[in-house]
């Protein structure tokens, strides 16, 4: 029996229990559009619950959060001391019925037992599993224990499970030391497969900046996009003299300071920039006292600078003494850690056996975080190597990152290795998983100069032209792809988009059933992710290119989950027009009928009649498509680029792409104002375009 609600259970206090329920609600929120978060107690209902928070901000969930949680520990504790727990669970049921009725799913979180009073005997988050009708997912803390203990914790939370005829989930065994992994998989052979070992992640404890300025009450002198995530891996308090202080630094340290001490700052500038001492994470002043201006001339006058500066009014003892008490906390602008988090969960768990179990009724709704979250799982499932020729951008490191850490692809980056390292440590990243190729030093360069050559002479290529050609990284990519050293790329960020296609139709060229390589965008809307094309590439094209156009956003809209229903645009609908820009179209929707007579297809219509319903049984009422396309082919480019551009703007659709299709192997542009989440996305449907061919 499928299920629509799930309990999570945990016995002791940091075990992990966020991490788990994020890691489900991706599940939830890939398959579901209407899914609520509650917590049947929380610890007091005049502090907001940062779990509640966390997830209702994280996953845009429409949840009050007054209908996100039962009570506070001081009611339920006085209603079960007044032996009135009857009358507090039929409360807590009539809270929880209320969002089962509204909600397509309702994921519940349960209070850690060690926040409990010890007169009750009980547990507390079974019965209440129990009540609700809820499976329950319970998590066992697996630090500092003996592999034999772990493994007699989960046979007696099962047999307790069972005792009380509580439906078990799955069982979440936290904080796992890596080296004791196997020994438990094998004590765990032959029992329920539901167990799923999640190891610890020492980074996940480390705080961060912005742990730094929350704990500190901190003010940021200077602070600079996403460097708020960078980790605090230890504190040096500069009292020694510069020359000795350099050699007591370590990586991601905060360096604690006098702003007086105007030797020291220049120092720790200076071995920032350099490539012979590690990076800190920041500096942070103290006793309030103000940078000398001659030094603030200094740094405002770098190129680059990025190491955050934080000043606080306390002495240097009592901010060390406040120091002492900080700990990592998961933000919604935690993307760093976040990433990370959901590349462990979803490579520990059966995904798939999951989402078999929940209730995931097919839904017509799809929203903006249903289609991402589906493309991390889908690129996770296929896993591909894909290639960035960029790879001294920012905004790439940055998305490299985040792709590594969910552990979805393989990452090439192209680019001198040591500009490159020192780069992405600089940015306080971690991309020690990326391999790093250098064109002008690798050995690909003289087979992949030659071969071009080859491909390449009929039409007046020389040796030296070729070898001129795999010194941009662009060719050198493209040249890894066709030859399949990478399974596909992605480049544009700092690019023109002629250097990225150009290199493509010389080298991979398109397949032997498209006669050009076009261009889509997923406009994903509220409730609905369309397919619009061609709005980057072909200006003017005709008939037979029209349609070439539409049956490959056809097979793209499939391969992504989206049953193509194909709108063929034009200013006129049906037989009310006429001339040369509508003939067009109609002669186009013709040749699409022809080689593909199963395909869902009206035109040539207009926008308003493929999207509305109550437009479209005006003007076509008995059509298949009016009213519910979801490809829409635009007659030109103009048209196109002009109508994607104001949907996104006016409607605030996220449009992710162009996304090419065509070609024998995936090859992506970006747009040069791309933003890292863009990078991301890009990358996740090239891996999976890449898993298609």
């Amino acid at each position: 029996m499928k299920i629509k609600s799930l309990y999570i259970s945990a016995q002791e206090k940091n075990v992990g229990t966020l991490f788990v329920s994020m890691g489900m609600m991706e599940v939830l929120k890939r398959n579901l559009h209407r899914v609520a978060f509650f917590r049947p107690i929380i610890l007091s209902k005049n502090i907001r619950d940062k779990d509640i928070d966390f997830i209702s901000k994280r996953y845009n969930l429409d949840v009050n959060y007054e209908d996100a949680y039962g009570f506070d520990i001081d009611y339920v504790e006085g209603m079960i001391a007044s032996k009135r727990t009857d009358e507090l669970i039929n409360e807590l049921i009539e809270k929880f019925k209320k969002l089962e009725e509204n909600y397509d799913f309702v994921l519940c979180e349960g209070i850690r037992r060690a926040f409990l009073t010890p007169t009750i005997d009980y547990d507390l988050n079974m019965l209440l599993a129990q009540n609700f009708g809820s499976s329950i997912i319970n998590i066992i803390n697996a630090k500092d224990k003996s592999v034999q203990d772990i493994y007699e914790n989960i046979l007696i939370e099962n047999e307790n499970l069972s005792a009380h005829d509580c439906s078990r989930f799955a069982t979440f065994v936290s904080r796992f030391d890596d080296k004791e992994y196997l020994e438990l998989k094998q004590k765990l052979e032959g029992d329920d497969s539901n167990i799923y070992i999640l190891k610890e992640i020492k980074e996940l404890d480390i705080p961060t900046i912005e742990d730094v300025i929350e704990v500190l009450d901190a003010k940021t002198e200077l602070i600079f996009e996403n460097y708020n995530t960078r980790i605090v891996r230890g504190f040096k308090i500069a009292a020694l003299g510069v020359d000795n202080f350099l050699d007591r630094i370590q990586e991601d340290d905060l360096v604690i300071v006098s702003a007086d001490r105007s030797d020291i700052v220049l120092g720790i500038i200076g071995a920032f920039y350099s490539n012979q001492y590690p990076k800190i994470s920041g500096i942070l002043f103290v006793s309030n006292i103000r940078l000398h201006p001659n030094i603030q001339k200094i740094i405002s006058g770098l190129k680059n600078y990025n190491i955050p500066i934080l000043s606080v009014h306390t002495d240097t003892y009592e901010t060390v003494k406040k120091l002492s008490h900080i700990y990592s906390k998961l933000r919604v602008s935690s993307e760093r850690k976040i990433a990370l988090a959901l590349g462990l969960f979803n490579s520990s768990v059966d995904i798939k056996a999951i989402e078999a179990k929940i209730q995931t009724q097919k839904s017509e709704v799809m929203t903006p975080m249903m289609f991402e979250y589906k493309l991390f799982e889908t690129a996770r499932q296929n896993r591909k190597k894909i290639v960035l020729p960029e790879g001294t951008d920012e905004r790439i490191l940055r998305a490299v990152e985040i792709i590594l850490r969910r552990d979805v692809a393989d990452i090439i980056l192209l680019g001198d290795e040591d500009e490159i390292r020192e780069n992405y440590q600089r940015f306080g990243l971690d991309l020690s998983k990326a391999t790093i190729i250098d064109p002008n030093k690798s050995n690909l360069r003289e087979e992949f100069s030659h071969l071009f050559y080859e491909m390449r002479k009929a039409k007046g290529l020389t040796l030296q032209n070729a070898k001129d050609a795999m010194t941009h990284l662009n060719y050198f990519a493209t040249m890894m792809v066709h030859l399949g050293y990478a399974d596909a790329m992605v480049s544009g960020a700092i690019h023109a988009t002629a250097d990225t296609i150009r290199p493509a139709l010389q080298i991979i060229k398109t397949t032997s059933d498209v006669s050009l390589v076009s261009s889509l965008f997923f406009m994903c809307l509220k409730t609905k992710v369309l397919v619009y094309g061609d709005c980057a590439l072909n200006q003017n094209p005709n008939a037979a290119e029209l349609a070439q156009i539409a049956l490959s956003c056809a097979k793209t809209a499939l391969a992504f989950g989206i049953e193509p229903k194909v709108a063929m645009l034009s200013y006129s609908t049906g037989e009310s027009g006429s001339g040369e820009d509508v003939e067009k179209v109609r002669e186009a929707t013709q040749i699409v009928k022809s080689i593909r007579p199963d395909l869902e297809i009206e035109g040539p219509i207009q926008y308003d009649a493929a999207i509305d319903k109550e437009v479209a049984m005006i003007k076509l009422p008995n059509s298949k498509v009016a009213g519910e396309a979801t490809v829409f082919i635009f007659p030109d480019l103009n048209t196109g680029n002009n109508t994607y551009k104001a949907v996104q703007r006016s409607s605030g659709a996220i449009a992710i792409g162009p996304i090419l299709q065509g070609l024998k192997k995936p090859v992506n542009d970006l747009s040069r104002g791309c933003s890292v989440s863009d990078i991301v996305n890009t990358i996740l449907i090239t891996a999976i375009q890449a898993g298609q061919k």
